[in-house]
């Protein structure tokens, strides 16, 4: 059985990334429910955490899909649905529009990413931070982070998140640091670290380059910690969910470690 933590609803604008032509990369993103079910259908997805589609650098589009996630969960019992929210004080009545919708049926989680603007440690941000951590703790709901070498989704930056309100909440860390830097920093000690402190911190290694899973498996085993705070993800469409599910089983096997991070894990915190 599969549950897959982390994919994305929506289909995005053409834009012109990097001073190319606009363009459409995410060619699998789905613009309706029905297709989203079908996808989970043919995958075997028993359960999956949907997410608003985001990437083209406005943030009313991602803001936008929060309504469609809604409508996916309340459509089928195996779908969970992230709102999207952000802590920029620009977004602050789309970001208080979304968590007026906190307490919705098959709301788990609130999803936040530094890409399109804002630093965990910017002062400005730190009202709309609060706020957001408050209402997820007043729901029980778990806040996902995207994570990326660099720049403001820097584990380096988002790993205050973790510090501040880790104890209370749970702080989904999305690509487990997402690249080399991030994975060495989070595997060599500092994802552990949280653990033994208490932090409710979990992680997902959609993105993770090719060692990472397999030297994680290693640790978890080597420290004894661990094993119930990752998860399996496919990323779509961004990510590949058949090599996402290929590369993590390669890494765990067959066994208990498997079960959790494919299904149970998943059941603990969004279930």
């Amino acid at each position: 059985m599969v549950f897959d933590a982390h994919r994305h609803l929506g289909v995005l604008p053409a834009y012109p990334f990097y001073g190319g032509p606009p363009v459409r990369p995410d060619v699998t993103a789905r613009a309706t429910v029905e297709r989203l079910l079908e996808d989970l259908h043919a995958e075997g997805t028993l359960r999956a955490l949907v997410l608003p589609n985001y990437g083209v650098p406005d943030p009313e589009v991602a803001f936008g899909f929060n309504e469609l996630c809604l409508e996916a969960a309340a459509r089928d019992d195996r779908v969970r649905c992230g709102l999207w929210v952000s802590p920029r004080p620009e977004d602050a009545e789309r970001t208080s529009a979304a968590l007026a919708l906190a307490g919705e049926p098959g709301v788990r989680a609130l999803k936040l990413s530094f890409l399109l603007g804002g630093r965990p440690t910017d002062p400005a941000c730190r009202p709309a931070l609060d706020r957001i951590f408050a209402v997820a703790r007043l729901h029980d709901l778990v806040v996902h982070v995207h994570t990326s070498p660099g720049a403001a989704s820097d584990i380096d930056e988002v790993g205050h998140l973790v510090e501040w309100y880790g104890d209370e909440t749970a702080v989904h860390l999305v690509h487990f640091g997402g690249g080399m830097s991030g994975h060495i920093k989070l595997a060599g000690s500092r994802f552990f670290d949280w653990i033994a402190a208490g932090k409710r911190v979990y992680t997902d290694l959609s993105w993770a380059i090719g060692f990472a899973p397999r030297w994680l498996v290693q640790e978890i085993d080597r420290r004894g910690i661990g094993h119930d705070r990752v998860l399996f993800a496919s990323d779509e469409p961004w990510g590949d969910h058949t090599g996402e599910r290929a590369r993590l089983g390669a890494a765990v096997g067959d066994g208990e470690l498997a079960r959790l991070m494919f299904h149970d894990t998943f059941e603990k915190l969004y279930g």
